[in-house]
């Protein structure tokens, strides 16, 4: 099942079990606008409720995946207007966030400014190896919005992203999959196809366990070991009553069956 819908702002296509939202503003390289970001966080939020939608995508139509801010706003904005508009940004990263679903990012062209940050705020990203990225905030005189001065210290510290937000340089991919930034890097030519390829592998998987995995991974970033191993300790004793566990049982065991060799003899998880 296919259904497609299309705006001005934004692109809605859902294939089966994966949802797939294309930011829509290509004249602007995918510039945000309010439209577009409150049509994200609908999307997401609506998806999170289907449980026939297993994974979100998220990528950008035309020549880039997102320049971020409109830079050709800027200057008509008042501070109210300002609030008002990183006030709608920030729920739709919180909304990314907190959506029990993986999110995939395609990145193509350039990420810059809250677009790279839109991207970081994904579970994953998977770019074309000749994309770039840039924090770009400091050459309009603004500071990181969406989330960057969040993410990025966490990502690479805090000496590289003081460096990426002083400079706003372009950061080619290449830089940043051996950061650990992208997890997957492909020819643009290719980044369709293996982008639904993860999208459908992971749609196929355990959408339950995936949710709580994301959510203890995120939460760590701000708890103690202490607070992770109890909550560790009561999602697993949740998670072994799911489908997604005894599934999982059911397919190890038959893949196994008659393979297992010794170094996997008395391996419990």
């Amino acid at each position: 099942m296919t259904e497609v819908k299309t705006s001005d702002h934004l692109i809605v296509n859902r294939s089966g079990a994966v949802l797939s939202l294309t930011l829509n503003r290509p004249e602007s390289l995918n510039a945000f606008s309010p439209e577009m970001i409150l049509g994200v966080t609908d999307e997401i939020q609506k998806a999170q409720e289907d449980l026939n939608v297993k994974v979100i995508i998220l990528s950008g139509s035309g020549r880039s995946f997102s320049a971020g801010g409109d830079v050709k706003t800027m200057g008509q904005a008042n501070a109210v207007g300002v609030y008002d508009h990183i006030g709608k940004l920030n729920e739709c990263i919180l909304t990314i966030k907190d959506t029990e679903k993986p999110i995939i990012a395609a990145v193509h062209g350039f990420a810059a400014g809250a677009g790279f940050n839109l991207a970081l705020a994904c579970d994953l990203i998977i770019a074309a190896n000749d994309s770039k990225f840039a924090l770009s905030f400091s050459q309009v005189g603004l500071v990181s919005d969406g989330g960057g001065s969040y993410f990025v210290p966490r990502l690479v510290g805090p000496h590289l992203a003081k460096q990426f937000m002083f400079t706003a340089e372009p950061i080619p991919a290449e830089r940043l999959y051996q950061l650990g930034v992208i997890n997957y890097l492909v020819p643009l030519e290719n980044l369709q196809e293996e982008t639904i390829k993860l999208a459908s592998k992971l749609a196929n998987g355990p959408t339950r366990t995936y949710g709580m995995i994301k959510k203890l991974i995120d939460h760590s970033m701000a708890a103690t070991l202490e607070e992770i191993l109890e909550q560790e300790r009561i999602t697993q004793t949740m998670m072994v009553s799911t489908e997604d566990h005894q599934e999982g049982i059911a397919a190890f065991n038959l893949q196994m069956r008659g393979l297992t060799p010794p170094s996997l003899d008395g391996i419990s998880f």
